[in-house]
């Protein structure tokens, strides 16, 4: 199967850049596509034959759940049941946006787009390609991250060409994403709210809406736990890796940055490609490294926004150890680090 590649300009989108691929879609193939939070890999999610190509091109465990994307909030009770006040109350304050709601499904929603379960993961993209592509297609999109299963999510459409070229039959490349991280998934269907999964729409905004929202343990844990029941993507299996073995350290930043150096010089004396994953405000601590900033300790949403490319990079450059600073775990560095202790395999040193 030959991959296309499509440019579209998000500025100056025409229904005529939607033709093929919503077309595709419709036919039950499946279709690559830019969100504001990372490349979505789009099926009908009302096809169970569509959700199950999904799978099979990732080569995702079939019992991890798809999000279902819609363009506008009339699609949630065709959806969903048993829809809470708070549900109608999340949509009007964060949608379109990355965050994602889990409410109990409708038999429209095949099991094959649930992973099994009576739920459904739902959300209103913001950006408007998607939006667009929903719209001409007419059908609700099932799209997980359109990556290899357990590779870095795909921020460029270059990425998605690199782990799926010849498995889909067309890629839309609306350019870089601006946020670079999944949407936050909040589970509705028990009797407190839970955060399923951290994004860029932080525990404190959800609270604004819902004040008893909490993290399932799962998402705040420090120990891999394959038991787990996935309500929600992301929550069970081994995400994000780089092919290189990336370990992060956590503790005063001086005492990291010098940890980070001696166990990398260590490494680079036995003869292995190395690299740190840094801060702006420590990258030029280190000494005869290669050393990437993924953004600036203050500014999270900067370090969100480069987190995955910056892991790409490190599989580009074959780099067999990957050294790696924690950062804040306040608003979305919350989710960086969420992220980054799946890469590592949770494998954390404490300085």
């Amino acid at each position: 199967m030959e991959t296309r590649v499509i440019p579209v300009v998000r500025e100056h989108l025409q229904k005529e850049d939607f033709v093929e691929a919503a077309q595709l879609l419709r036919d039950g193939e499946l279709v690559a596509f830019p969100t504001e939070t990372v490349y979505g890999l789009g099926g009908d999610a009302l096809d169970p034959d569509a959700s199950r190509r999904i799978y099979a091109a990732k080569g995702r465990p079939s019992d991890n759940p798809l999000i279902v994307h819609i363009a506008d909030t009339d699609a949630l009770p065709v959806l969903a049941k048993e829809i809470p006040a708070s549900a109608w109350e999340l949509a009007k304050r964060f949608w379109p946006g990355p965050m994602t709601m889990i409410l109990k499904k409708r038999e429209i929603v095949p099991d094959a787009t649930t992973g099994g379960l009576d739920t459904v993961a739902i959300r209103m993209p913001s950006d408007p390609v998607a939006a667009m592509l929903i719209r001409e297609s007419g059908v609700y999109i099932a799209a997980p991250s359109a990556n290899a299963s357990g590779r870095p999510s795909p921020t460029r459409a270059e990425h998605v060409y690199e782990d799926l070229n010849g498995r889909i039959p067309m890629i839309l490349d609306g350019g870089p994403v601006p946020i670079g991280l999944e949407s936050t998934i909040v589970d509705l269907t028990g009797g407190v709210p839970m955060i399923l999964r951290p994004g860029y729409i932080t525990i404190e905004q959800l609270r604004e809406i819902l004040p008893d929202v909490m993290y399932d343990p799962a998402v705040v844990g420090r120990v891999r736990n394959d038991s787990i029941v996935a309500k929600a993507p992301g929550m069970r299996y081994r995400h994000y890796a780089p092919k290189g073995e990336l370990t992060i350290y956590e503790g005063d930043l001086a005492a990291v940055v010098a940890r980070v150096q001696a166990e990398a010089d260590a490494k680079l004396a036995q003869g292995y490609t190395v690299a740190v994953l840094a801060s702006e405000e420590t990258k030029d601590c280190y000494k005869g490294l290669t050393v990437r900033s993924v953004g600036d300790r203050e500014e999270e949403a900067t370090v969100a926004a480069h987190l995955f490319d910056t892991l790409r990079e490190f599989d580009r450059m074959g780099a067999e150890y990957i050294f790696g600073e924690c950062f804040p775990e306040e608003g979305v560095g919350q989710a960086v680090m969420n992220r980054l202790m799946k890469a590592a395999g949770y494998r954390i040193v404490q300085v």
